[in-house]
């Protein structure tokens, strides 16, 4: 098989699937045991990998909830800034009257979360500037399409992140299945010439007594 074909996109190693066990094992005298560490070893491996995708797709799936929240809000934000500023532009031409209860918009109040269960209120002052948590204890501050276009990019990082271990994840359990069939057709077939074996040595054993007792 080319190396397009032994890897998936990521990169990660298709497993082999062992149609001639005797062929594989080195003949029918061959040894069992190097072939059934080197499946040991591989599916340790493919299982390595497998719970450290599952624990990226957890997080991930936390994530993308968190960073969709994060957007609509400065896309809110930025909509209401919008609004605000075409209302404005309305009513360049009304009364002072209209224009002074017009400017007295009230401040947009929300909630925040303080703690896992502790939330305060907060009153939004108009700005056109937004702060956003970027990870390790980081905070910076961005005007509000910059956060936009940032926090956009973000979602599609990882929702294509999460596309990708989610099919990393269903590959590496297909190629677990290969692996753990392998050791099971190469063990049964350890079995059997064992058994044949024996068996042999059994008839063998009464042809001589047989011989000998004639």
């Amino acid at each position: 098989m080319s190396k397009a074909e032994e890897r998936n996109p990521r990169g990660i190693p298709k497993a082999p699937f062992i149609t001639d066990v005797e062929e594989h094992v080195g003949g029918p005298d061959g040894g069992v045991e190097g072939p059934l560490k080197g499946f040991q070893d591989a599916l340790a491996k493919y299982r390595f990998m497998d719970g450290n995708l599952a624990q990226r797709r957890a997080g991930l799936e936390d994530k993308i909830p968190d960073i969709k929240k994060t957007l609509m809000m400065v896309e809110f934000m930025q909509e209401r800034r919008e609004g605000k500023s075409k209302a404005d532009d309305d009513d360049l031409d009304a009364d002072e009257d209209d224009l002074e209860e017009e400017g007295s918009k009230k401040p947009l109040s929300t909630t925040f979360e303080l703690n896992d269960t502790l939330f305060a209120e907060a009153e939004l002052e108009d700005t056109d500037t937004v702060y956003l948590w970027l990870g390790a204890n980081v905070m910076l501050s961005y005007k509000i399409p910059a956060a936009i276009t940032l926090l956009k990019s973000k979602l599609q990082a990882a929702e294509t992140s999460l596309h990708n271990t989610i099919e990393d994840l269903e590959f590496l359990r297909e190629q677990i299945t290969v692996m753990e069939v392998n050791t099971a057709r190469v063990y049964n077939w350890d079995v059997k010439r064992r058994r044949d074996k024996r068996e042999r040595e059994q008839v063998s054993g009464l042809a001589s007594a047989k011989t000998i007792g004639g």
